[in-house]
């Protein structure tokens, strides 16, 4: 298991999650090797070391001497990478493959084709990269920690291991919407599977509780202030309490809306214990991001936890609410499907049901990223909440439960190890 820790001092879902796959796999009697680096290692490097780091993103030497011992010593079945950056390299690929190891790659950003990794630049989504054999626009508005340099370091390693990504074994898509980005990148269909991220069973759901939970970075590209603008065009107390969680620039508009309105609540930044509670204490979760989001955690959990999701039509938030297919009437469609399936009647049809724009799923709704969009379903989703209850709970335990999980990470290494 191949990672770049992201420094700590960063908070990092995908950090959590490697560390979690760790866990499962050893678990389920896997022997996991983990061949990790940490950004934060950087800082108390030999000057030697700090020299060669303008090009490890591109041939990280160390990385590869250490990876082959490894390889050599061990003769595991799969190689399986998730970030390269900065102190591995995608050159480990290679490596791997010298050695005859297969390589799978969990792939938790937009990092083939785009510096940053998030296709968002300025306040908009930005894919200006998209198609050029060299990024120069990320280079001209430095989009790699704010630095021409870097970024055209960065841009060059993108280059560079073109021919490298397009030689893993297999791609582990997080969603259908990265599964999408990998085919349009070039990568054939058969090389790509989609499995999502688990989190743990918090157990049976607790009755719902009353108005919605934002729980991310407060961040331009995550939309709290999307979202604050929504519901601001409703009266005070009309959709129940707006709790805010979590920290970022953009705090002093969530504590200025705090104390505006009644209506809103910060709960600052939390632990795991009050991410439960503060769930358990909502009816509906929120997730308002104006970029192409990979894998909000916070749905899952929310999912978990019986608590249906309102979320923006980008990136992989209508497949994790189960929306990411053509638009269905009011009635029909797999919310309708899924609330009869858990023994529940069809959402109601009619004007409020299906403001413009937006769009039924199994486990909730998703709407255009636009702040009128946006409120006009917030009472939707207030009264459907209890409709979508239930069949929320049943696409996390169909779909991103750990068990399920699993199994089907498992039946990935099994298709690249066994005999042909």
């Amino acid at each position: 298991m191949a990672h770049n820790r992201y420094r700590e001092a960063q908070p990092s879902g995908e950090n959590t999650m490697v560390d979690s796959e760790i866990g499962q796999l050893t678990a389920a009697g896997v022997e996991v090797l983990p061949f990790i680096r940490s950004s934060d290692e950087i800082p108390s490097m030999p000057k030697s070391a700090k020299a060669l780091l303008p090009i490890s993103p591109i041939y990280a030497p160390r990385a590869q001497q250490d990876l082959s011992r490894l390889l050599t010593e061990h003769r595991p079945d799969v190689l399986h990478l998730h970030n390269p950056y900065p102190l591995l390299s995608p050159w480990v690929v290679r490596t791997a493959h010298r050695h005859g190891v297969p390589v799978v790659q969990t792939v938790h950003n937009y990092r083939q084709v785009c510096s940053s990794g998030i296709y968002f630049r300025d306040g908009v989504i930005c894919q200006d990269c998209k198609g050029r054999a060299l990024a120069v626009p990320s280079i001209v508005h430095r989009c790699y920690r704010d630095s021409r340099a870097q970024s055209a370091l960065m841009a060059a390693t993108l280059a560079v291991h073109r021919g490298t990504w397009r030689s893993v074994d297999r791609f582990i898509a997080l969603t259908s919407a990265i599964a999408d980005h990998l085919t349009d990148y070039g990568i054939p269909a058969e090389r790509i599977v989609v499995k999502p991220n688990a989190v743990p069973d918090p157990g049976a759901p607790t009755p719902l509780g009353d108005g919605f939970l934002y729980l991310a970075r407060l961040t331009p590209e995550k939309g709290v202030d999307l979202l604050l603008d929504a519901w601001r065009r409703h009266p005070v107390g009309s959709l129940g309490v707006l709790r805010v969680a979590g920290d970022g620039e953009l705090r002093p508009l969530v504590e200025a809306a705090a104390a505006e309105r009644a209506d809103v609540v910060y709960l600052g930044q939390l632990d795991r214990d009050g991410v439960r509670a503060a769930v358990e204490a909502s009816a509906v979760v929120i997730a308002a991001s104006m970029w192409h989001d990979v894998l909000p955690t916070v749905i899952i959990e929310a999912l978990a936890s019986g608590r249906p999701v309102l979320g923006t039509a980008l990136g992989g938030i209508p497949y994790l609410v189960g929306a990411d297919v053509p638009h269905e009437p009011a009635g029909t469609g797999p919310a309708a499907e899924a609330s009869a399936v858990a023994g529940h009647p069809p959402p109601p049809a009619g004007p409020v049901a299906v403001p413009a724009g937006l769009l039924g799923g199994t486990a909730g709704w998703v709407v255009p990223p636009d702040p009128a969009a946006l409120a006009a379903a917030l009472p939707v989703a207030r009264a459907g909440a209890a409709l979508l209850s239930a069949p929320a709970r049943l696409r996390y335990e169909q779909t991103f439960h750990p068990d399920v999980v699993l199994r089907r990470h498992l039946a990935i290494y099994a298709s690249l190890t066994r005999p042909h």
